[in-house]
């Protein structure tokens, strides 16, 4: 017998999803409870790294992503004009038989990602979340949006980095802005995009972009935060585009192409780290209800991924739910989970505030390092 029979997974985004895809598989009834109306995922696009494509391999979704993305194992530096100055070959972090990065549409990801939860046999109930949870001893009693309550083995937050599942048990921790914010769109990849190639300097701490497809990609800008309410979506194309006046090369078609607001995203880099453990009796958080870092390693998604992958493990593989099997959680989690949270604000730490001697590549080196060993 696994540790629990059925679990509720609040929040259908990548670390729900994986969670429900290997718990569902391994013989465990699942419901997920998503509050928005569908899976499909909102954003421009999403970077991951080997140790995130090595979980999706697990997942059995590999041939389906990597089909729809873009894969490249280099990086580029170039000047503000367009120049190259550099190019670094990337860690494989997820072993040398998948390529150290990969560049896709999100909300593509989602939908693969939704596709294997409803072939794994786990029920996605939409429009839906938790609204009280009370833990029994032996289950937790779940009061749901619609008016509805069921007992569960385990209740997952899997609810983003603003959850509620955080709040509803007690959970005293909320994100902190990193001092930037970015602009992403989506667009067309011009001939000669092959990798993601970054700008430091110009008007922008970072200029920056990732192929995603055979005729996509995506750009992004970063620059010092500033209010969210001062932007309109009316303002953004103009906004975006001053910014990106500041670069040449492949910039100059991007920029012509920075027209459609529905395609411009702007968010602030923000950090989040729950403190052990991530559970509050049979309820626990994953993901970025438990942690989030700006996107300055791109190993955002790849955490979240790790979570799923380690807790499924432990649940498939006890015959009982009790704190150790937490405990044992949080070992393979927390202190790899702060690293890339320190590291991500760090980085960003050094462009707000530039240190001459910072060493980039060596705190960069040190978390593919530990990375590319299995969590």
């Amino acid at each position: 017998m696994t540790a629990v029979r059925n679990v509720l997974i609040v929040g259908g985004g990548t670390a729900g999803s994986a969670l429900a895809i290997l718990l569902a598989r391994g013989g465990v009834t699942v419901d997920i409870a998503e509050i928005k109306p569908d899976l499909t995922a909102l954003g421009s696009g999403i970077t991951l790294q080997g140790n995130a494509l090595r979980v999706l391999r697990d997942l059995g979704v590999w041939d389906r992503v990597a089909a729809a993305g873009f894969a490249f194992d280099s990086l580029g530096l170039r000047t503000p004009g367009g120049d190259l100055v550099a190019e670094i070959p990337d860690a494989r972090t997820g072993g040398p038989d998948l390529p150290a990065t990969l560049g896709m549409n999100r909300p593509e990801l989602a939908a693969i990602l939704a596709d294997a939860v409803r072939d794994a046999g786990a029920r996605i109930r939409l429009g839906l979340t938790a609204d009280a949870l009370t833990d029994t001893g032996d289950g937790v009693r779940a009061e749901l949006s619609d008016g509805t309550t069921a007992d569960y083995d385990l209740v997952v937050g899997a609810d983003g980095i603003r959850s509620k599942v955080r709040g509803l048990i007690g959970v005293d921790a909320a994100p902190r802005p990193a001092g930037m914010g970015i602009w992403r769109i989506h667009t067309r990849r011009p001939k000669g995009v092959e990798r993601t190639d970054l700008i430091y300097g110009g008007p922008c701490f970072i200029a920056g972009y990732c192929p995603t497809g055979e005729d996509t990609m995506y750009a992004y800008l970063v620059e010092k935060a500033r209010p969210r309410e001062s932007i309109t979506a009316a303002d953004k194309p103009a906004r975006m585009r001053a910014l990106a006046e500041g670069y040449g090369g492949a910039w100059d078609e991007i920029r012509a192409d920075i027209t459609d607001p529905d395609r411009i995203n702007y968010t602030w880099f923000e950090s989040l780290l729950v403190d052990r453990p991530w559970n509050r009796g049979r309820t626990v958080l994953i993901g970025d209800a438990a942690h989030a870092c700006p996107p300055t390693l791109a190993q955002g998604a790849a955490q979240c991924l790790e979570d799923a992958a380690v807790l499924a493990e432990l649940l498939l593989a006890a015959d009982r739910l009790d704190q150790s099997l937490f405990d044992a959680f949080m070992d393979r989690r927390h202190e790899r989970v702060k690293a890339v949270v320190e590291a991500s604000v760090q980085l960003a730490d050094w462009q707000l505030d530039p240190v001459p001697d910072a060493d980039v590549p060596g705190l960069m080196g040190r978390i593919a390092a530990m990375v590319t060993e299995r969590p």
